[in-house]
């Protein structure tokens, strides 16, 4: 499947980003190569994970995955937020552990500094959103309010309204078919889903078409991203 790399740029407009940051976005790599993003992944500051690391649908050791939890710490910093494969999956304690173990950090349902003036949240998947200490907790930090949420039909009902500056998600991958910018069908919207890649809600929440295709169901005008994500103080 073809991958593009999506250069986006983000102004900060409460005006409590101290200097730019650059980040790398991925989402949805679910178990895939990754060597074609590392050149790409180089030119981050800090690598975040948006969920489906891994792949449920074929059991055993998750050697792509694990290749990357190895190697990604290398290029840069590495924050990983729990999608709904992870969550899933077979062997989910068992790759926990081994997550646990790597370099990466783990955001699970809570909140850490980034940078000094960047306060990151994951937002994990839940069968049943009962956890929302992550979006609670980066409501109340009084710096630049960054969340990881995999799910994006979660943000309507518990992230808007928080005051959150940006939330990253994917999992809808870009919606399986692209017609005129739109998709046709993603997990947990539905047919015709809203949420399914790009900027929403007046730029506060921006989902990722993810990086492969775990369905047996082609992408079609859809091809894989890798969004590198410059956030820049107000004005810049």
């Amino acid at each position: 499947m073809r991958r593009e790399i999506n250069r986006i740029t983000w102004a900060d407009r409460r005006g409590v980003l101290k200097a730019p940051l650059r980040l790398a976005v991925v989402a949805d790599l679910h178990n895939t190569p990754f060597d074609d993003l590392l050149p790409a992944l180089g030119e981050a500051e800090a690598i975040l994970l948006v969920g489906d690391l891994t792949e449920r649908h074929t059991p055993g050791r998750q050697l792509q995955a694990e290749a990357f939890l190895e190697r990604a710490p290398d290029i840069a910093p590495v924050w990983y937020a729990i999608g709904n494969h992870e969550r899933r999956m077979e062997e989910a304690a068992a790759w926990r552990a081994l997550a646990e173990q790597s370099r990466v950090h783990i955001l699970d349902n809570r909140v850490a500094a980034l940078r000094e003036d960047v306060v990151l949240g994951g937002f994990s998947s839940q069968e049943t959103v009962t956890d929302t200490a992550a979006v609670e907790a980066l409501a109340a930090a009084g710096a630049f309010r960054l969340l990881m949420c995999h799910h994006p039909e979660y943000y309507f009902p518990y992230v808007a309204g928080h005051g959150i500056d940006l939330t990253l998600a994917g999992h809808a991958h870009g919606g399986q078919f692209r017609l005129f910018g739109q998709g046709l069908f993603a997990p947990g919207q539905g047919f015709f889903p809203r949420l399914t890649g790009g900027l929403y809600d007046d730029e506060k929440l921006l989902v990722s078409r993810g990086l492969s295709n775990h369905s047996l169901i082609p992408r079609i005008n859809n091809p894989g991203e890798l969004i590198l994500l410059t956030l820049v103080p107000g004005g810049c």
